[in-house]
């Protein structure tokens, strides 16, 4: 009987995929596409899980940003993304700039993308809220 030899089959491995040009835009891009209405209850929840109120939670918001009572319920009723959230704001704080901390292991004070710091300052303002700090610590005053 004749001896069959086989052949190696070629095996070829899949191309690999490219890796995005800029991975932070795309993911900065996702975020700032994230509707605010999603992440208020979240927001209000983890506050109320530490013993804080809702009211305080939109004092909290209407001091970085301006939104207060009813600009702040249309804000969430009509369902606007973060980043409109933020460049519609009616009065941006300026002494936001007096955050300093780590939220989600990021500096907030060294972020450089305007957008995602404002998110992050609303963030850590909301972690010191939870964290049971008192209101003028957490409004700077």
């Amino acid at each position: 009987m004749p001896t069959r030899t086989l052949a190696k089959k070629k095996t070829t491995r899949p191309a690999p995929k490219p890796k995005p040009a800029n991975q932070a835009a795309k993911r900065e891009a996702r975020v700032s596409a994230i509707k605010f209405a999603s992440l208020y209850p979240l927001y209000v929840q983890k506050a109320e899980k530490k013993g804080r109120t809702k009211e305080e939670v939109d004092q909290v918001i209407a001091w970085l940003t301006g939104y207060k009572g009813a600009s702040l319920k249309r804000a969430i009723d009509f369902g606007i993304d973060l980043e409109t959230f933020f460049a519609k704001a009616p009065q941006f704080n300026p002494n936001a700039k007096l955050i300093k901390g780590v939220v989600c292991g990021v500096r907030v004070e060294e972020i450089e993308h305007p957008l995602m710091q404002k998110i992050r300052y609303l963030d850590k303002l909301i972690d010191e809220l939870a964290q049971g700090k008192k209101m003028e610590s957490i409004l700077r005053q």
